[in-house]
């Protein structure tokens, strides 16, 4: 969000639209895929390192475009992560060994940008398939034969030039052996270590342990039975009594079996009742968030009392960065705000709430450097946010950090602030559509690792340039198409309808690019809950638990007298 009195000029890079070449590759690209029969009895993955347990050993990127990261991962430990930069595409490939005049089946499962799976030298035709990129495991085929002479083919993956990262794991090139073998099959994993007790509630308790090389899952057992299955290493078991003492053991998993158990934890759930000082006002079904400005950059001064009724939400921007790493406090700007008095605001918070109304503190903003990088960080942030809702009453936090997330650090801060501030806390986040692309970017994977007790993610749909929408295609900032086919991805990601939100500008100089007057608002929220007022994009579904939308800014809103929430709250309370 932006403090600066003229509209931000920041702009994240355009997506060039890909040109007729590409569409020309693609075409041919999928001609060649087809159905791919299952391997005969000795056939076998020819591919060596296959599923990037070794890192890069047995495969070669250009330039330094390839690693190997240990999440997201579709199987094991590790998967390829490769970045497309410039002119280069970020191609990584392996020669394999192969049998003359014999068919291979071509596979991997890919995630993210723009990817090419393909085979060359192969003595006869060779074939390549690709994707335009999605939020989750995609597996993409095909074959090749080889020709009469041929003994070698190297296969290879790549991107695309110009667009996001991608993913690889579980690569497969099956068919006779080649004489070249094949990697040893799995073996039973070792039990895992460092389990370890997290976040606990009256009813949960939350547990984390160490990953173990080739494991493809974990299974958690509360009191010697099973409870519950992870393919991370981290769960959330639920449903328990209160303040009462559990044991947990987590075993590891993969294709040859299941390990033996870890060493056991105990484990105790909270008390319940108990002091909480956030008043627990409740979010409507259908929620209109707006920013409130404490400070002055040319648009309308307001007190809070100021604000209108339609707003459901009230962020209050921002909290200010401490010399404690993590620590955040807040200073009311009476000055800039006419004289308006602590005494006064924290008497406004109260009386927003009497009207059913919620009042964060929002973390972050174009200028914001609070980092929340390590536990201790982590910790600080937790704790220094529970004393900001004892001295004024927040309802919750607003996450708007645009200069980088841990997903790891802040997951652990704000389930612990939710421990500490009871059910009733309020989380929203405000994402950047960069931010929102991929269930594998760290704001993503925060929103999904604290689904549980996440009000709502209201990603802002302006100074973002193109973005690709959930089917793939590009689609310009300021459409309706652009709200909703971006939308789509976190819908079809894993969050909640009720967590999706719309943000977008109150007017034109709440922002330097992406301001859409209300009325496409109100038809992209139409569109995604009925199905009716689309664009050329229009979901496969319909999601009539969408929570609705969020500006920037309440005073920006003022400033153009309220238009924006005049017309949009009484539509998303409408909503069905």
């Amino acid at each position: 969000m932006d403090r600066s009195p003229a509209p931000s000029r920041r702009r994240r890079p355009t997506r060039p639209l890909l040109g007729s070449a590409v569409a020309v590759v693609a075409a041919g690209a999928l001609t060649l895929t087809g159905l791919v029969t299952s391997a005969e009895a000795a056939d076998v993955n020819v591919a060596k390192n296959a599923g990037f347990e070794s890192g890069l050993a047995n495969w070669t990127c250009t330039g330094n475009s390839g690693t190997t990261v240990s999440s997201p991962v579709h199987g094991g430990t590790s998967a390829l992560k490769a970045t497309p930069a410039g002119q280069d595409n970020a191609k990584c490939t392996q020669t394999v060994a192969v049998k003359p005049n014999s068919t291979y089946q071509l596979s991997a499962w890919v995630q993210g940008g723009y990817t090419y799976l393909g085979a060359g030298g192969t003595g006869t035709t060779d074939v390549s398939t690709w994707t335009p990129g999605s939020t989750g495991w995609t597996q993409l085929k095909t074959s090749f034969t080889t020709g009469a002479n041929t003994t070698s083919v190297t296969v290879y993956t790549h991107g695309w030039y110009g667009q996001a990262a991608y993913l690889v794991d579980d690569f497969s090139v099956t068919g006779p052996d080649g004489g070249g073998g094949t990697d040893p099959g799995p073996s039973i994993p070792g039990a895992p270590a460092g389990l370890a007790v997290g976040s606990t509630t009256s009813s949960s308790v939350g547990l984390s342990w160490n990953a173990v090389s080739g494991a493809t899952g974990y299974t958690v057992y509360k009191d010697g039975v099973k409870a519950t299955t992870a393919s991370g290493t981290s769960a959330t078991i639920t449903g328990l009594a209160a303040d009462t003492a559990y044991q947990f053991a987590v075993t590891a998993t993969n294709a040859a079996g299941e390990s033996v158990k870890s060493a056991t934890v105990s484990g105790r759930t909270a008390k319940s009742g108990g002091t909480n000082p956030n008043p627990g006002t409740s979010v409507p079904k259908h929620a209109v968030t707006g920013y409130w400005q404490n400070f002055n950059n040319g648009a309308t001064v307001q007190k809070l009392s100021d604000v209108p009724a339609n707003y459901d939400i009230i962020a209050v921007s921002f909290a200010d960065a401490t010399t404690t790493p993590g620590a955040v406090t807040f200073n009311l700007d009476s000055a800039g705000l006419n004289g308006y008095t602590v005494d006064q605001f924290k008497a406004d918070i109260k009386a927003k709430q009497a009207a059913g109304k919620n009042v964060v503190i929002s973390v972050g903003g174009e200028k914001g450097s609070v980092s929340v990088n390590s536990d201790a960080s982590a910790t600080n942030f937790a704790n220094s946010l529970y004393s900001l809702i004892q001295e004024y009453g927040f309802n919750g936090v607003d996450i708007d950090l645009e200069n980088g997330l841990n997903s790891t650090y802040m997951t652990k801060a704000l389930r612990s602030l939710s421990q500490k501030a009871g059910s009733g806390l309020v989380i929203t986040m405000a994402p950047q559509t960069i931010d929102m692309q991929s269930t594998a970017g760290e704001y993503f994977k925060t929103a999904l690792n604290i689904k549980d007790i996440l009000t709502v993610v209201n990603m802002q749909y302006y100074n973002s340039g193109s973005m690709l929408g959930c089917d793939g295609k590009v689609y310009s900032q300021g459409s309706v198409d652009f709200l909703t086919a971006l939308a789509c991805i976190q819908l079809e990601g894993g969050l909640d309808p009720s967590q999706v939100g719309l943000g977008v500008p109150a007017s034109t100089r709440g922002a330097g690019s992406g301001y859409v007057a209300p009325s496409v608002v109100n038809a992209a929220l139409d569109c995604l809950a009925k199905g009716t007022g689309c664009g050329s994009f229009k979901p496969s579904k319909t999601y009539p638990g969408v929570r609705g939308a969020m500006t920037w800014s309440t005073n920006w809103d003022a400033t153009s007298g309220n238009a924006w929430s005049n017309a949009v709250g009484p539509h998303v309370h409408g909503l069905p």
